[in-house]
């Protein structure tokens, strides 16, 4: 486990930015992580497939403890979104990522 310490933010420092984390218990602050829009296909109503934007939230787990699903993230893009889900990204270290699913709600 020793080898992965710290990693996450190494990794949050090299391709991460302050994104202002907004937890609906807690003061509002900025965190150095990893805010991403990635294309992912799904399947439409139609069964065709579609390809949509889907916003994920990177996080060293040891700065969010509180996180939980309804807090919202603010990545500086003028845009607010909501965290519907997080889970570890499989990292043993005690600072590793946590991913977050996240849906916009607006500007």
């Amino acid at each position: 486990m020793g080898v992965f310490e710290g990693m996450a933010g190494v990794l949050s420092d090299v391709l991460g930015a302050p994104v202002r984390y907004l937890p609906a218990t807690g003061r509002p602050r900025d965190i150095q992580s990893i805010f991403r829009e990635e294309p992912v296909t799904v399947t439409g109503d139609d069964g065709r497939d579609v390809l949509i934007v889907a916003p994920s939230w990177r996080v060293s787990r040891d700065l969010v403890a509180e996180l939980a699903r309804g807090d919202l993230v603010q990545p500086g893009n003028g845009r607010t979104y909501k965290v519907v889900n997080h889970m570890p990204t499989g990292s043993p270290a005690c600072d590793g990522l946590l991913l977050c699913e996240l849906e916009a709600t607006g500007p």
